[in-house]
């Protein structure tokens, strides 16, 4: 079943009881390309704009109470989520989103027809752009929406997460303080330190980038909105600008405020696309770590096998009994996806002409995505993985006790060429370092011993 809508090009078929209308119609027909949806964090940022636009509207006088309280109730309604399926338009669309504002106008201009009983489609008691966008242009609201989703999804959704894998690598690290392994340069033997020492630079790498995300949500809370078509201000109220962001904060409980100069955030998105390249460094460090547990964990007999990881399900179809690193491979899978994203959206974000960037769909998803990307692998990787990790005692001892890179402790004794003679020579006959240190005869066999003490090379910070 159809409605017949029209918009200033015509008349179009629209689904009869679709809350949208003419032009998201056009967009799903003009637009249908991949699967990728807008995303809802964008959407009910939009509808969270469109409440303070119509308070702060109505505040300077340009509507009524009665309107007012119409796109209010109606955005609140899309911000708590009873409407997510109305919003069907694809992110590779018009690169200003303005099909996705006028969803969410029409959106919000069929709620309020259909609590007062009028027809779907009719703009009565409001009109989607002349009430729901009164103030507005999708040039200002679709950016700010873009930096309204991000802050709070950082902090609603990553931010948490990356706290407890942090706390998680500390705690780690605490518990095997006293494990003192072989350490490894260049993938070779070196000079021994702890694990609980190895598991706490992981920590440490995390901890910074967490710091690094924070610290640049500070470029996030200046908006445009106000600016409208170009970030002049065309019919736009005095003082709307300030007013609307005020009014964002209050209800968001975050410090947006206006932008000073809106003409730089809406020509430019620097600001989200510094946000994404914090993503993807966040995404290297995780690559790193993972990547270091995956070598730590190697074997069970032919590799280090110096962690021992928990055995979630088997690991080939041919090999009985074989057990693989499967939660280190989706993250690295997830790190690399987040690291090619990055790439695109300093594209566009290099990609905009004079007053305006036609890659803000993009921008936003590839944000958004990556935020939960990284959430939900850090996530899965913690309880899957992380939790249930084991030191193989034996291992770390027997590689310590059979390591040539101990020898480095008697150079400052002996200097640096006598000691690579002890080295080389256990080397070459199979030796430990005590018995060539014995034929060498560079040093007795007591001050070899209080020197070649790996629990003193490991506490000296």
């Amino acid at each position: 079943m159809k409605r017949l809508e029209k918009d200033s090009l015509g008349t179009i078929d629209v689904p009869k009881d679709a809350l949208w209308g003419a032009q998201t119609q056009r967009s799903i027909l003009n637009f249908a390309i991949g699967d990728e949806l807008i995303p809802l964090e964008i959407i009910h940022a939009i509808a969270q704009i469109k409440a303070s636009a119509a308070q702060v509207n109505n505040h300077l006088g340009l509507i009524n109470s009665e309107i007012t309280d119409c796109i209010t109730k109606a955005s609140s309604e899309i911000i708590d989520g009873k409407h997510n399926d109305q919003f069907p338009l694809k992110v590779w669309q018009t690169g200003s989103g303005t099909q996705t504002n006028m969803n969410v106008n029409e959106v919000i201009s069929n709620i309020a027809s259909k609590r007062l009983n009028n027809p779907l489609g009719g703009h009565d008691p409001l009109h989607p752009n002349d009430h729901v966008n009164l103030s507005q242009s999708t040039n200002d609201v679709f950016p700010a929406a873009i930096q309204i989703a991000t802050v709070i999804t950082l902090k609603e959704i990553l931010i948490p997460e990356l706290e407890k894998l942090i706390n998680l690598f500390n705690q780690k690290s605490k518990e095997w303080k006293d494990i003192i392994k072989i350490g490894r340069t260049h993938l070779q033997d070196a000079v021994p330190l702890t694990l609980g020492q190895e598991v706490s630079a992981w920590g440490a790498q995390l901890e910074a980038a967490l710091k690094r995300i924070e610290m640049n949500l500070k470029e996030l809370y200046p908006l445009p909105l106000g600016g409208t078509a170009i970030g002049t201000g065309l019919n736009t109220p005095k003082n709307f600008d300030n007013l609307i962001a005020h009014d964002i904060a209050k209800k968001t409980s975050l410090p947006f405020e206006t932008a000073t100069n809106k003409f730089a955030i809406m020509a430019s998105h620097d600001g989200l696309v510094n946000t994404m390249s914090q993503l993807k460094l966040l995404a290297v460090t995780l690559l790193k770590i993972f990547n270091d547990l995956r070598l730590l964990s190697c074997g069970p007999r032919a590799g280090f096998s110096e962690l021992q990881l928990p055995a979630n399900e088997p690991g080939s179809s041919i090999m009985p009994g074989k057990i693989n690193p499967t939660q280190c491979e989706a993250m690295a899978m997830v790190c690399t996806q987040i690291i090619g994203m990055d790439t695109s959206v300093s594209i566009a974000g290099s990609g905009g002409h004079l007053q305006m960037n036609v890659y803000k769909p993009l921008i936003g998803y590839n944000i958004l995505k990556s935020i939960h990307l990284i959430q939900n692998a850090s996530k899965s990787c913690r309880e899957n993985m992380i939790k249930g990790i084991q030191p193989n005692k034996p291992k770390i001892k027997q590689y310590l006790e059979n390591s040539l890179m101990l020898v480095t402790a008697l150079a400052p004794s002996i200097g640096y060429e006598k000691a690579s003679k002890i080295a080389q020579l256990a080397h070459d006959n199979n030796l430990s370092l005590r018995e060539a240190s014995n034929q060498l005869n560079f040093i007795n066999q007591e001050e070899f011993d209080n020197l070649v003490d790996p629990k003193s090379m490991v506490e000296h910070n």
